[in-house]
């Protein structure tokens, strides 16, 4: 059986400057080695169109799963959803699931929405949107060639 191999990148100026700490890409290694999924790269890149691009291209040509995670959010200017629309030809549109889910936690909360809030709900069209019951934030699934993110 031919070995599966991973790398995840992490995006987002915060990462890099420690404002935050990146604790996610580290579940995510010891998940997916629990799976028996090779992690061959662990990078993190700023919130630069150019890096994140560069990082998407670099890691297809090693990884056949490539897992993307970033720091704080929704930001102003967070460029991350419109790269990937961009990087897979695809453009942003409203998920009506995500929508309702991120509608449903600030009632929950009983905590006034912002714009900024609603566009967790906006997802490129060309990705499988996956529900994220914990956070207002969708999972995406992209697949490129052989490929998956």
């Amino acid at each position: 059986m031919e070995k599966i191999t991973a790398s995840i990148i992490t995006i987002g100026d915060e990462l890099l400057i420690g404002q935050v700490i990146d604790t996610n890409s580290a579940w995510m290694a010891q998940e997916l080695n629990k799976n028996g999924i090779w992690v061959g790269h662990r990078l993190a890149v700023g919130d630069v169109k150019d890096d994140i691009w560069q990082a998407l291209d670099d890691e297809f040509k090693r990884a056949s799963i490539i897992l993307i995670t970033g720091g704080l959010g929704p930001t102003a200017d967070d460029i991350t959803k419109p790269l990937l629309a961009e990087y897979f030809g695809g453009k942003l549109v409203v998920d009506q699931g995500a929508l309702d889910n991120v509608k449903k936690i600030f009632e929950r909360l009983q905590r006034p929405m912002i714009a900024r809030n609603l566009s967790q709900a906006e997802v490129p069209d060309n990705c499988t949107v996956i529900p994220n019951h914990r956070g207002t934030a969708p999972g995406m699934w992209f697949e490129k060639e052989a490929a998956s993110l």
